[in-house]
């Protein structure tokens, strides 16, 4: 366990003196809400649309922000790859497990953050705006939020460790895009309907959107939170458990 303790610090050291980790994981959340919440004043209230409304806004965005997480997990991991650290590391006592862990921890803790700066940034935007936020459903979403933040992670930890840290961007890129549009962050899946609800609901992403606004809404039926989280939970274990695997086999193969 102390081993996994200090190459996660070692790692979170890494991360905070990368000026970009701060803007993708905490800044950019941010004004992406900021730009969409001034979106949303705009909007005539005889359009209906309630999407960029900031209590639907605040899970999409927390969720957009855990892609970023993603990303910088999988630059993290493929650039100590692509060094010759990993290499004197695998000589060590420490096992598969204790750099899988290593590299998660720290990125769980930057989504922890990440998630409380995104609902207190909500919080003042709906105190500006006038707007109904529940601040227990805000307190509820930062624990329901966890499963989808390891799932982000798990596939960054894949993605770093299956291609180089050139190509590693590019893979989180696709994901973060695809994340986003048949995660229903920027438009109303549900309200689409027809092939595009269908491939939505096939994704895990779908269902971390609507766990969490169903959380902020203190919504917690069986169609609208419990299977979507179990869904999302489910998954998260899965890709956990295969970037575990993935890991363990690409050091061996290293050290062959």
């Amino acid at each position: 366990m102390n081993r996994t303790i200090n190459f996660a610090k070692r790692n979170i050291l890494e991360m905070s003196r990368d000026v970009l980790s701060y803007i993708f994981c905490i800044a950019f959340p941010i004004v992406m809400l900021i730009i969409m919440s001034v979106v949303n004043s705009s909007i005539p209230k005889e359009a209906g649309m309630t999407l960029f409304r900031i209590d639907n806004l605040a899970g999409g965005i927390a969720i957009f922000g855990l892609t970023f997480v993603m990303l910088f997990t999988a630059i993290s991991v493929a650039k100590d790859r692509s060094g010759s650290f990993l290499i004197r590391m695998f000589a060590s006592p420490m096992k598969s497990e204790n750099f899988t862990m290593g590299y998660i921890l720290p990125m769980l803790v930057v989504a922890l953050v990440q998630v409380v700066i995104a609902f207190t940034a909500s919080m003042v935007i709906a105190v500006i705006t006038g707007s109904e936020l529940k601040l227990e459903g805000l307190l509820i979403s930062t624990i329901v939020l966890f499963p989808s933040a390891l799932m982000f992670t798990a596939i960054g930890m894949i993605a770093g460790t299956l291609f180089n840290e050139k190509a590693a961007p590019g893979i989180c890129s696709i994901f973060i895009s695809l994340g986003s549009f048949v995660g229903g962050i920027w438009f109303d899946v549900d309200g689409v309907g027809g092939v595009m609800q269908k491939i939505s609901k096939c994704t895990p992403f779908y269902y971390a959107t609507k766990s969490v606004r169903a959380a902020i809404d203190m919504d917690f039926g069986k169609d609208s939170f419990v299977i979507p989280i179990v869904i999302v939970t489910a998954s998260a274990m899965i890709l956990t458990a295969l970037a575990c695997i993935v890991f363990r086999r690409r050091m061996r193969a290293d050290l062959s």
